[in-house]
């Protein structure tokens, strides 16, 4: 069976006037749109032809969400906990009210996410650069007493340590005066190896003046993906999208430990608990040259195709339940009754697992979502 998806776009702050609007090819209405959900999550379901949402098709028992996200200022820094750890919280937090502010874990379930960009330009911090790197970027800072405070804090030890240490002491609230002195030294900074994130760090402080994720964010891998490149965000990382459209598919949970960028609650030794402090860059994971490109991760949660279609129909197996995402040009969907359906740019179709394969058809581009392997 096929079904026909669409939902109203989440009016987040962050999101973009622009961006989904563009892509669908309509007017924008000038408020903020920042996410369209596809899935059956209690949230927000996604909507069907007849009027009804998709969790009373499937009991609510996607693995998955898949979105369309447009920013157009950055998101909070934010990580995400393990499935054992997300159990663990839940259980512990299980006397909080569900809309609790103060509550770190929604659900028991981890959220690891990947984001394939459809703008020309997405920028995202990912992961924790390497200590003898940002040190190094901190010599463009100068000397003022916070930038040594920062600096003392990252030499010596352990990298995993010093970073978890510095991270804890800028997000603590008594370093507030450092903070301030190491934002403000952003203003005159130059770096030839810095310049791109020095940049961006700049333009994140101009929108969040005075929040200490913008240090945070300093410590942090500044990465840009180019139309179709995506980055795949395991448990643990310290992550934000900072601007731009794309497509992103996560596990299906609220579980969100957040790191700054935000006016919403910030636990701080509850994200010290669930951060992998490893240093590390997080790969690209570039499109094919062919038609499908798949994004290997390594979760069970979801798997994500993006197939590019140039007048030969694209026939391809799923396993379980699957969604097709329209993002370009003109697309349909057949399953096995070979009955087309067109999906419109930014809206969707849902295929029951009985279906077995899909036949795209069309000259456009479209996003594949199932249960990974």
């Amino acid at each position: 069976m096929l079904l026909s998806l669409s939902n109203a776009p989440r009016d987040y702050a962050w999101g973009s006037t622009s961006l989904l609007a563009e892509l669908e090819g309509r007017e924008s209405t000038g408020e903020p749109e920042a996410e369209v959900w596809f899935g059956d999550h209690p949230g927000d379901p996604a909507e069907t032809a007849d009027g009804s949402t998709l969790d009373a098709v499937t009991g609510g028992t996607l693995p998955y969400l898949l979105k369309l996200l447009a920013a157009a200022s950055p998101l909070s820094i934010q990580v995400h906990p393990t499935i054992a750890q997300a159990r663990e919280g839940w259980g512990r937090e299980q006397a909080l009210a569900a809309d609790d502010p103060a509550r770190n874990y929604r659900d028991a379930n981890h959220k690891p996410e990947l984001i394939v960009a459809l703008s020309e330009r997405f920028e995202a911090l990912g992961g924790l650069r390497p200590v003898a790197d940002t040190l190094r970027l901190l010599t463009a800072l100068g000397e003022s007493s916070g930038v040594r405070a920062l600096r003392e804090r990252l030499e010596g030890g352990r990298e995993e340590d010093a970073l978890r240490d510095a991270v804890g002491w800028i997000l603590s609230g008594d370093a507030q005066r450092e903070v301030d002195e190491i934002i403000a030294a952003l203003a005159e900074a130059s770096s030839e190896e810095f310049a791109a994130e020095l940049d961006a760090v700049r333009a994140i402080a101009g929108r969040y003046p005075g929040d200490p994720g913008v240090v945070v964010a300093l410590l942090m891998n500044y990465v840009v993906l180019n139309r179709g490149e995506a980055i795949f965000l395991r448990a643990g990382l310290l992550h934000a999208y900072v601007s731009g459209l794309g497509v992103e598919i996560m596990a299906a949970s609220d579980n969100v430990l957040r790191g700054g960028l935000t006016p919403k609650h910030i636990d701080v030794p509850e994200l010290l608990s669930v951060l992998d402090t490893t240093p590390e860059k997080v790969p690209v994971l570039l499109p094919a040259t062919g038609a499908v490109t798949e994004y290997p991760v390594d979760v069970p949660d979801f798997a994500l195709r993006r197939v590019v279609l140039a007048g030969a129909p694209q026939t391809l197996d799923i396993a379980g339940p699957a969604i097709v995402l329209s993002t370009g040009g003109e697309v349909a969907v057949a399953g096995a009754d070979e009955v087309a359906l067109a999906v419109s740019v930014g809206s969707a179709v849902f295929a029951t697992k009985d279906e077995g394969s899909l036949t795209l058809s069309g000259a456009g581009e479209a996003f594949i979502a199932q249960p990974g392997s």
